[in-house]
């Protein structure tokens, strides 16, 4: 098996292209060659290169913030025993309209949260937010037995829920919003379910849009 200090990751390694002129460099370098300092420049600049991409998925991952709403530890019967493992449940949101749900399972809690993390960046939903950092419109959503009611507010109202539906709410960068849960209380159902309500919001225009008449009517 490779050690553990050979897996480099995929930022670090310079591209073919690259590697027979640093080659070249180096061997005009040991020859006292003018040559050489005008290839590593070319490598220093390649070099800058692939630092500020490395920053720039560093600033990606920064705005995106990640809250854990409930770690399980569940067992599987397998023909051995039982199996045991941990589940979390993880809501990702940039607070500006992305958020997500993800559900991860591992034998460790640091694996879940991290599997949990990649599958809500995989299942995000657009939310349409409006001047006062609110939605547009009301709205329901329903998964399995729990059922949730999102209405918009006021301007200073705040965030009025609970449990994880407030989680996914502020996630998504809604400030101003009243939501009720229905049934079941389970956390994921709720979540789950406030992600069905907000994916099923549309701004007046797109509904205008979509039933083929002007903005004015909608109001009138």
């Amino acid at each position: 098996m490779p050690e553990p200090n050979d897996q480099t990751q995929p930022g670090a390694v310079p591209a073919a292209s690259d590697v027979p002129a640093a080659a070249e460099g180096q061997q005009e370098q040991r020859r006292g060659g003018g040559g050489g300092r005008g290839d590593a420049k070319g490598d220093r600049r390649g070099g800058g290169g692939r630092g500020r991409d490395n920053r720039r998925g560093q600033e990606r991952d920064s705005e995106w913030q990640e809250r854990v709403v409930q770690i399980r530890r569940v067992s599987k019967t397998v023909k051995g025993g039982k199996k045991m493992s941990f589940r979390a449940i993880v809501v990702v949101g940039n607070e500006r309209g992305q958020v997500g749900v993800g559900v991860g399972k591992a034998g460790d809690v640091i694996g879940a949260v991290r599997k949990g993390v990649a599958d809500g960046k995989k299942h995000l939903v657009k939310v349409p937010l409006t001047r006062t950092s609110s939605i547009p419109t009301l709205s329901n959503g329903r998964d399995g037995a729990a059922s949730v009611l999102i209405r918009p507010a006021a301007p200073g109202t705040g965030v009025i829920a609970g449990g994880s539906i407030r989680t996914v709410l502020e996630l998504a960068g809604i400030k101003n919003v009243l939501a009720k849960r229905l049934g079941s209380k389970t956390p994921l159902n709720n979540a789950r379910a406030a992600m069905q309500a907000l994916e099923g919001l549309r701004t007046h225009k797109e509904t205008a849009k979509e039933r083929g008449i002007s903005l004015e009517q909608i109001y009138s």
